[in-house]
């Protein structure tokens, strides 16, 4: 399997720890780094998704509440919420991912551990939010200079 698709999974199972049980940061994710013999690439990556995510959770729920705004955060499934965090960190901060991958990988990760509705509901947030949202590109690219001019 794909590092960051590894990654992404693991990621989201130490998110929705984090989520659920309010357990330290640090705790979890060294019991899940340690669970398993995941490669240094997979462990960096899920390390920089979950610290990013953290980092990042208030503007990212700022996204989630604005594209799914019949959802009150808190009545999202904590599966589904972080699903949707982790893409919208590699969408809006990281940029290092085609929007495209980004919303497949999410939806992957819904039909895994999502409940039935979850993948059409992932692909609809991220869908909308990937169309009226300007700053998804990375910077310097062609579109956003093009506009500057």
């Amino acid at each position: 399997m794909d590092p960051r698709r590894q990654a992404r999974s693991l990621a989201l199972q130490i998110l929705y720890e984090i989520d659920c049980t309010k357990h330290p940061v640090a705790e979890v994710m060294a019991e899940r780094l340690d669970a398993e013999a995941w490669t240094e690439e997979t462990r960096q990556l899920a390390s920089h998704l979950v610290a990013g995510v953290l980092e990042h959770r208030k503007q990212l729920d700022v996204l989630i509440h604005r594209y799914a705004p019949e959802w009150p955060l808190d009545q999202i499934a904590i599966i589904d919420r972080n699903i949707l965090r982790i893409a919208i960190f590699e969408l809006t901060v990281e940029h290092e991912v085609p929007v495209k991958v980004a919303i497949n990988e999410a939806v992957e990760l819904a039909k895994t551990f999502g409940a039935e509705s979850t993948p059409r509901f992932v692909n609809g947030v991220l869908g909308t939010l990937a169309l009226r949202e300007i700053n998804l590109q990375p910077p310097g690219s062609a579109s956003r200079s093009s506009t500057a001019e």
